[in-house]
């Protein structure tokens, strides 16, 4: 930059992580940068996404009204406050719940959600000190150049020349992905043969013209996406539920309808979200996976594997908070005093599973009352049976069980062990890669699907328009057809014409869409081995191969290894995201505030 022209920082990715960064730095920026230099240049911000400022494309305003939030509204906040460990001041906001005016249990339509994003967005740039300007480019941006130690080249689809850029933040959000070897294979197959095969994908974005009524369609994948095509696909195309006078949900279909059948890896849908409030005292998190424990493993010379080192840490975790809410709220349920347990269960190492296992059945006498993670991660392991039309009504049975389970506070355990997930996943996130079996876990578990959806998905399989496939769904593509099978029903097989991959692509910084990922890391940019770019957890700056920080690019989100966890923070749990706005946002202050003085020195 010159002395006469202003500072530039170019942000890509308008959705909430960029609203978030652009909100700390309207926070930071009277202590950082407004008073650095009176009479100088004042700071210019660059938002670059070909979609609306606030919500992105994922949180857009456009879309069907039929699609909802997975979260309560009341747990939804794109502001900070004092629970928030971060060096920048609070700036307190209205929850959606608040600001929106609606009860606080409601699971709120993506609209409205998109409505309270563009608004915190409008109130964010109304908040920034005079000086400070914002301009949106509704383009996509396809490269970043420029030297390390110079001003940085933004490229924007269209345009001939770049956005000059003394820092850039990327904050990418959710990425397409370029097909893997076997999606080329199930989409090379349906070309030749006149099928229709539709690869992972944000659903709402997916053309669902081509799955027609009344035919099979083979769908893999059991969580939120099946959710939105499931929805789509029935209420969307003119069904209605309605309710019998024993309060039963029935389908009444349009007749525009495909017939789903539905497997997955785990053969049911993920857990309903549970429907009552906590009452009484929290479990105290962390007791034994804290930051001790994660410094221990990072401290490792030889590093540490997760499912060997760390996991049962998070185990042991998992299992205070379910014992501690057990004997606190159901003391009548167990069989010594908690002092006696809780002593006796410290002693045990993470690693000594049997003992801990010995003491729970000594002290907790139904096996309904005991913490079985392995049943909850594969929940039909043991199941078998004899046909699909067999199979039917005990997948029912499942989802009505959890359904009544997750709204019923006499199985509050399960409400503390979701508050000891998310204790645990605001830990690893220091751990970085992972890898997917963890996220997939957590998600199962604690960001499924509001209760009403899972009543629904009942109400579609009683009408037929639902069938379900079980665990360790197979696909194969023979005979000018997609074949589904299963080995919940060994031996029988599913056929269809059409076969919809129902989950999110996985983007990998070699196989993601996104030009300007994918040529940072041929440049030489860091990757975890699960193929997440790699940043300095410090402040998000982007790592080289040698682990060394760029000083003038930053990422921040879901392409990265600091991606935290859920789309968006609760209120008063901490907010691992805000922190890390935070601390790029004064990174990135400091940064600009030097550079500035400098310039006018």
């Amino acid at each position: 930059m010159s002395g006469s022209e202003p500072p530039s920082l170019v942000i890509v990715g308008a959705g909430p992580r960029g609203t978030g960064v652009l909100e700390r730095i309207a926070a930071n920026a009277p202590e950082l940068y407004a008073g650095s230099a009176p009479a100088g240049p004042g700071l210019d911000v660059h938002l670059v996404d070909p979609y609306p400022p606030g919500g992105g494309r994922i949180w857009r305003e456009e879309q069907p009204p039929l699609l909802w939030m997975n979260s309560q509204a009341q747990d939804v906040t794109m502001f900070t406050d004092e629970t928030v460990d971060m060096a920048g001041p609070v700036r307190e906001g209205p929850t959606l719940h608040e600001w929106a005016r609606l009860d606080g249990r409601v699971f709120a339509d993506r609209r409205r959600q998109g409505a309270y994003l563009r608004w915190v967005y409008e109130q964010t740039v109304a908040a920034l000190p005079p000086g400070i300007r914002v301009h949106h480019h509704p383009r996509r941006a396809v490269r970043v150049g420029g030297p390390r130690e110079g001003r940085q080249q933004v490229w924007l689809a269209g345009r001939p020349r770049p956005l000059l850029a003394d820092l850039v933040v990327l904050t990418l959000g959710h990425l397409d992905a370029e097909p893997d070897e076997e999606q080329r294979r199930l989409g090379a197959y349906a070309r030749v043969h006149d099928l229709v095969h539709l690869p992972p994908d944000f659903t709402v974005d997916s053309d669902l013209s081509a799955l027609a009524p009344g035919e099979p369609v083979l769908v893999r994948g059991f969580g939120l996406a099946f959710v939105d095509l499931m929805v789509l696909l029935t209420e969307g195309r003119g069904g209605r539920y309605e309710t019998d006078a024993e309060g039963q949900l029935t389908y009444r279909a349009s007749g525009r309808e495909p017939v789903l059948h539905v497997g997955s890896r785990r053969g049911v849908p993920y857990h309903s979200k549970i429907g009552y409030d906590w009452t009484g005292e929290r479990p105290p998190l962390p007791r034994f996976f804290g930051p001790e424990a994660v410094d221990g493993l990072l401290a490792r010379p030889a590093g540490f594997d997760f499912r060997r080192d760390a996991l049962p840490l998070v185990e042991k975790e998992l299992g205070f908070a379910h014992y501690h809410r057990l004997f606190a709220a159901h003391p009548d349920r167990t069989a010594m005093t908690w002092t006696d347990f809780e002593g006796r269960y410290e002693k045990y190492t993470a690693a000594d599973s049997a003992g801990i296992r010995a003491l729970v059945a000594s002290a907790v006498p139904d096996p309904a009352d005991r913490l079985d993670l392995a049943a909850l991660d594969r929940p039909l392991a043991e199941a078998r049976h004899t046909s699909y039309d067999a199979l039917q009504g005990s997948l029912r049975a499942y989802v009505e069980a959890d359904l009544t389970r997750r709204h019923d506070p006499v199985h509050s355990p399960d409400l503390a062990v979701f508050l000891g997930l998310l204790s645990v996943y605001g830990q690893l996130v220091r751990l970085g890669d992972i890898g997917p079996w963890w996220h997939g876990f957590f998600s199962h578990l604690a960001s499924g699907p509001p209760g009403p959806r899972l009543r629904q998905m009942l109400a579609l399989s009683r009408a037929g328009v639902l069938r379900f496939l079980g665990a360790g769904m197979t696909v194969s593509a023979s005979d000018g057809v997609f074949r589904a099978g299963s080995a919940t029903v060994p031996g029988e097989y599913v056929e269809a014409r059409a076969l919809v991959e129902a989950r999110l692509p996985h983007p990998t910084v070699e196989r993601t869409r996104d030009t300007l990922l994918r040529e940072l890391y041929a440049e030489g940019a860091a990757a975890t081995p699960e193929g997440l770019l790699a940043v300095d957890p410090a402040d998000g700056r982007v790592l080289d191969r040698s682990g060394t920080p760029h000083p003038r690019r930053f990422a921040l989100g879901p392409h990265t290894d600091a991606r935290g966890f859920g789309a968006f923070t609760r209120p008063r749990t901490g907010g691992l995201a805000f922190r890390q706005n935070d601390a790029t946002a004064r990174a990135a202050l400091a940064f600009l505030r030097d550079l500035s003085c400098r310039a006018a020195a």
